[in-house]
């Protein structure tokens, strides 16, 4: 079978790798990803390996390049994906790349020092240009006639002192200038007030421009402060108080000429500083340029050389310490390809022996590989959701792909919500190379986006249940002509006008000739939707649809344990599992289905009237009585119920017993020992479908246990009859179970119809021009609750059930699903990225 059937052989294999090749034989290995590696030294610390000092060159590169995409990130630039997959680099080269990252992290750094000093230096001359203007016109404005003085001015633009006082108390006035955060202002004057007990005069205004904050790079509008005072020890008191706030404090000249010669000089600083500053900008542009070029790649090759490091540190070397050998887990179908990767990797480093693969026999259980593409990858997650199939065991997943869908169509069915959802579906298959669809950071979108291929099968499957149900929005469809005939049915009764105007429902006699003309060609006849006794007609059809169905889905199950037991030579399972299972499920459940289908066959509107209750006969068939008013559907259907009850009934005591006896007879017989230690692998004589690593009690056993010849004859029993229990009383609970799909179904077609009733009706009742400007809200309001209720809840409930079905009642009869799934040591884009 192939590997989506069943999955792939593997085999355990050892690697002889030369020392001088060993590392490009890793990286050709991890290029192709074929191998699984197992660690031969787990015992061993990590700072205990070999290749220990390696990783640790490889993540003090890691440090810097983080250094360098923060430094990007804090320019405000995006470092993008690698344009292409570099391979790991040789040593020389990697050296390179070590000394060219470092060169431009210390360069980066000098720069950016650099550009900070230079901006903190522009801001302070800028700063300080702003005070001394504003300063300028608080002490050289004159005071206007007859003002008052004042104590102090805030944010006023009077002169500080009366210029006659000004004239005597010249040499005894000291100024403290700064800026002050804005917040900071008020509880900065009113201590200010109270620790200098008046003796000062300070004015406030804010700065004409906004400048950044450094330590937090906002953009402020500072507050601009000059203080007057007398005393020295008053300024000390202002200057600490200053400190405490956080103000920056400026040298404010008393005389004005100085002050003037201070912003002139202000002037070239500041023009000279900006010109030096913007050829430093230029020059830090260009060393982020050269870093954002080269940085992608070089993450790439160093993550790919540290992985290299960290497989060979799981290798051993040999006795001669010149050899390192490594145990991997290889595809057969691969093996090829993994001699032709070695012979490449010797090839490039320049070795002159060749590395090679050689099998070795195991009586491990291999790890699981089954290869799915984007069409099977998601049908393949829903089984693997549930348990990795145990090695080379049937796998679900081909078989979901039409299963799932339909299970969930037959609780879904509609053409309009179906159309929706595969329309959407399509649009997600059609577009899905397109990196903004790829690459959402959306983990709803995500799962949407990944499952595509099975919303597409599932919204197909809803549009053929959708016709089978005859249900588009809840509305039928008259594709065909009905076969009801009502005008053949009025002439052949005695319908009055008074008869009609009394009885406002009227029953069609499908016993009068030409009123039911036979089935309809497809799906449910649309005359049903008219009828008052729709919901009795489809509750009986959907519960015995969901019974045969359900029963069909288990049975197919079961069956395909029998692919289990031949593939791993347990024959006796098929006689003493199978054949029990089987007879158990078809004496009792697919009986059911054959009265079903009999009593469909068999009655006929002429005799419905007379038409036994399948459920009473059920009943009776387990209480071996008849019930006299409950006719037989054929002749000597008593003894034949008698028989098949007795039939499941023996087969509960030989799926209990037959195994757990065998195996203990089996292990009973003489057998001829091998030598302690020693397996007998199977390389000669192989069967098609087996595995080198299987020993032959493995087979024997099934390859599921390696060490089941050590379990005793309790514990075979106790397992045996778990399974015994949860077999039989599953048939009757799992075919209970598969009632939902009747339950779910009624209730998807109830609501789309109470949707319609209630919003979508509404807006057909005025055929003016009014009624058409409300239909347009009535319909996107309609829309809304279709898409969240019925396609999103809905939808969601129904996939849940379904998953429920697949993993409950039909993968618990043949699926075990306790492997591990195989993870091939492999340089993905994904990792990268």
């Amino acid at each position: 079978m192939g590997s989506l059937f069943r999955s792939e052989e593997v085999c355990l294999a050892q690697l002889f790798l030369q020392s001088a090749s060993a590392y490009s034989c890793i990286s050709e290995l991890g290029e192709r990803g074929l191998l699984e590696f197992r660690d031969l030294n787990p015992k061993v610390s990590p700072f205990q390996r070999r290749f220990v000092g390696e990783v640790r060159r490889c993540e003090e590169m890691e440090k810097t390049f983080t250094f360098l995409q923060q430094e990007l990130r804090a320019a405000g630039r995006v470092p993008g994906p690698c344009p292409e997959s570099p391979r790991a680099p040789a040593a020389r080269e990697a050296l390179r790349v070590q000394e060219q990252s470092e060169q431009l992290a210390q360069e980066l750094r000098e720069v950016s020092r650099n550009h900070a000093s230079l901006r903190g230096r522009l801001r302070d001359l800028r700063q300080y240009l702003h005070v001394l203007r504003e300063g300028q016109r608080f002490t050289s404005q004159p005071a206007p006639l007859g003002s008052s003085p004042r104590p102090r001015a805030l944010s006023e633009r009077e002169p500080i002192l009366d210029p006659s006082v000004h004239q005597h108390l010249e040499r005894k006035i000291s100024f403290v200038a700064g800026v002050i955060h804005p917040w900071r202002v008020t509880a900065f004057e009113r201590l200010l007030w109270r620790a200098c007990r008046g003796y000062l005069v300070a004015s406030f205004v804010e700065m004409p421009e906004p400048m950044e904050d450094l330590a937090t790079g906002e953009s402020i509008t500072w507050v601009i402060f000059l203080i007057s005072y007398w005393g020295e020890q008053i300024g000390q008191k202002i200057r600490k108080i200053s400190d405490c706030f956080h103000c920056q404090l400026y040298a404010y000249p008393e005389s004005e000429a100085s002050r003037t010669e201070a912003i002139t000089r202000l002037h070239g600083q500041i023009q000279e500083l900006s010109v030096t500053l913007e050829e430093t900008e230029k020059y830090l542009a260009e060393v982020l340029d050269k870093v954002a070029q080269v940085l992608p790649t070089w993450r790439v090759q160093v993550q790919k050389m540290k992985a290299i490091y960290l497989v060979l540190n799981q290798c051993s070397f040999d006795v001669t310490k010149k050899c390192l050998i490594a145990e991997v887990w290889c595809p057969v179908r691969d093996l090829t390809q993994v001699q032709d990767a070695l012979r490449q990797g010797s090839y490039q480093s320049g070795s002159s022996v060749e590395c090679f693969v050689q099998r070795v026999p195991t009586s491990e259980s291999p790890p699981t590989l089954i290869r799915t593409n984007k069409f099977t990858a998601g049908f393949q997650s829903i089984v693997d959701a549930y348990g990795v199939a145990s090695y080379q065991e049937v796998n679900p997943a081909p078989y979901a792909i039409i299963t799932f869908p339909f299970i969930f169509a037959i609780m879904f069915g509609d053409v309009g919500h179906g159309l929706l959802m595969f329309l959407f579906a399509l649009w997600m298959v059609l577009y899905e190379d397109s990196p903004r669809l790829r690459q959402g950071t959306n983990e709803i979108w995500l799962t949407f986006f990944e499952g595509r291929y099975l919303i597409l099968l599932m919204g197909a499957f809803s549009i053929y249940t959708g016709f089978i149900y005859n249900e588009c929005f809840s509305k039928a469809t008259v594709i065909f002509p009905s076969a009801w005939s009502v005008a053949t049915m009025a002439n052949h009764s005695s319908w009055s006008s008074a008869y009609l105007a009394t009885h406002p429902s009227l029953t069609l006699d499908p016993n009068v000739t030409g009123v039911f003309q036979g089935p309809y060609p497809f799906g449910i006849d649309p005359i049903w939707s008219l009828a008052t006794n729709h919901l009795n007609f489809l509750n009986s059809f959907k519960m015995k649809m969901s019974v045969v169905l359900g029963i069909v889905h288990m049975g197919f199950g079961v069956v395909l344990g029998v692919f289990n037991h031949v593939h791993f030579q347990q024959r006796h399972r098929l006689v003493l599992e199978f054949l029990p299972e089987i007879i158990f499920l078809l004496a009792l459940f697919g009986y059911l289905v054959f009265l079903i289908f009999y009593k469909w066959i068999k009655f006929s509107a002429a005799d419905s009237m007379v038409a036994p209750s399948i459920l009473i006969h059920f009943i009776d068939m387990f209480l071996f009585t008849s019930n006299a008013e409950n006719l037989p559907l054929y002749p000597g259907q008593v003894p034949v119920q008698m028989v098949l009850v007795v039939l499941a009934l023996a087969s509960v005591p030989v799926l209990l017993l037959g195994t757990p006896l065998y195996r203990w007879c089996w292990q009973g017989a003489p057998r001829t020992p091998l030598a302690t230690g020693e397996q007998e692998p199977l390389l000669e004589g192989q069967e098609a479908g087996n595995s080198v690593n299987a020993t032959m009690e493995d087979v024997e056993s099934g390859g599921h246990s390696p060490d089941a010849k050590h379990l005793d004859f309790a514990e075979i029993f106790m397992h045996q009859a778990i399974h015994t229990i949860e077999y039989c009383l599953g048939c009757v609970s799992n075919t209970a179970s598969y009632l939902r799909l009747w339950a779910l179904s009624l209730a998807h077609a109830q609501l789309s119809e109470v949707l319609w009733t209630m919003v979508m009706r509404n807006g057909f009742v005025g055929l003016s021009y009014v009624g058409g400007v409300v239909l347009v809200p009535v319909f996107a309001a309609f829309a809304v609750l279709t898409v969240a209720i019925l396609l999103v809840m809905e939808g969601l409930s129904a996939f849940l059930h379904a998953l429920r079905l697949h993993w409950v009642e039909f993968q618990n009869k043949f699926y075990v699903g306790a492997g591990y799934k195989l993870c091939p040591f492999a340089f993905t884009p994904d990792t990268w990225e």
